[in-house]
């Protein structure tokens, strides 16, 4: 399940927020496999764009991602503001993705 609207804006057009829940995050760790890393070294020798490397981080993102939504939905929020991605080195080759936010309650402004 996810928040009706999340974004990376301080506000959401239209809404006023209601009520601030709190900080929501969604963090996965992922390394590299080894045919991965071999697959990766083909396209580096070749140059251009590295698929395979692209879709890890694609899926990392996407995981941590839904992770920080169904923690919103979780502690009563219908939205996330200030949605932020962020990664690091944990070992070589083993990397933390985590997706954080503001999780609130919102509802349309009225003029």
């Amino acid at each position: 399940m996810r928040p009706n609207m999340v974004t990376t804006g301080l506000e959401l057009p239209g809404f006023r927020v209601v009520r601030n829940v709190g900080i929501v995050r969604g963090i996965t760790v992922r390394s590299r496999s080894v045919v991965g890393n071999l697959a990766g070294a083909f396209q580096i020798f070749f140059g251009g764009s590295i698929s395979v490397y692209t879709n890890l981080c694609e899926r990392a993102r996407t995981e941590a991602y839904e992770m920080m939504c169904e923690h919103a939905v979780a502690v009563g929020a219908n939205a996330v503001i200030m949605m932020r991605y962020d990664a690091n080195e944990i070992l070589s080759g083993v990397t933390e993705v985590i997706c954080y936010g503001t999780a609130v309650q919102v509802e349309e402004a009225r003029p």
